[in-house]
């Protein structure tokens, strides 16, 4: 149990150094960790579209549970991203009325960055 509770320990340690610790941090990601719903968002977010998901407003408000956050928190912190241009928002070409959004390539290229140092191989 007690090697169990230090590899535990390890990995939380590893992941807050890495994390909402890490001074040097990229603007995009220090954004998403500057709340717990805008960390929720981003995972939530970046799942989709590593998934291969062209994502609506709707589809973007629906990532993240209303227990989480209102529905204008969820609108709000979406339009904050998209301001400080780390989302995209784009006119669908299916439906002129709909945007659809996706990260910034520096976001994205950020995000995958964290993930890598969070995750390495060989964790």
């Amino acid at each position: 149990m007690d090697q169990e509770i230090k590899e535990a320990n390890r990995k939380v340690k590893h992941l807050l150094d890495n994390t909402i610790f890490n001074n040097n941090i990229s603007v995009s990601m220090k954004h998403f960790q500057e709340t717990s719903y805008r960390f929720h968002f981003l995972l939530a977010f970046m799942y989709l579209i590593l998934k291969g998901k062209k994502l609506s407003q709707e589809d973007v408000i629906q990532a993240v549970p209303i227990k989480i956050a209102s529905r204008a928190t969820r609108v709000t912190e979406l339009k904050k991203a998209v301001k400080a241009g780390f989302i995209i928002e784009r006119v669908s070409e299916k439906d002129k009325r709909s945007r659809i959004y996706e990260p910034s390539k520096e976001m994205f290229d950020n995000f995958i960055e964290l993930a890598e140092i969070v995750f390495p191989k060989n964790f």
